[in-house]
């Protein structure tokens, strides 16, 4: 038990020493999460061979928490209900204002090649390479 006094106590020093502000981006939460998820399953099956049903139990919720957290996309992508304009669309894809459209439809093809959510990227970057294509293209 003492374990889990140490813990909750430098977990409170790391959110004071935070103030309040995001230390961990979102790739370090999911290794973080990824890694405390499987700490909580393995002391969850040591727990419960000892005979601690109710810890056991305890611990194997934490870590279904902590392995669903790993994996909800989207957080953190600004929205597109909003007009995007020329300028964004631009920074989006890295393309110069006097770029030709096969330079806007070369920069997206490579980008979206990367972002893509069948290629390890999310939903929501491909959306923003989608509208910021549209956006320049549709000039």
């Amino acid at each position: 038990m003492i374990y889990v006094a140490v813990g909750c106590a430098a977990l409170a020093l790391f959110i004071w020493a935070s103030r309040g502000k995001p230390v961990l981006k979102r790739r370090e939460w999911r290794f973080l999460a990824a890694t405390l998820a499987l700490a909580c399953f393995a002391a969850a099956a040591y727990v419960g061979v000892r005979g601690g049903w109710g810890k056991s139990i305890v611990l194997v919720v934490m870590g279904l928490w902590l392995a669903v957290s790993t994996r909800r996309t989207g957080l953190g992508v600004p929205s597109l209900s909003g007009k995007l304009s020329d300028s964004e669309a631009r920074a989006i894809l890295g393309v110069t204002p006097d770029a030709s459209t096969a330079e806007i439809q070369a920069a997206y093809t490579r980008l979206m090649r990367m972002a893509h959510p069948d290629k390890g990227g999310t939903s929501g970057l491909a959306a923003q390479l989608n509208a910021a294509r549209d956006r320049l293209l549709k000039k």
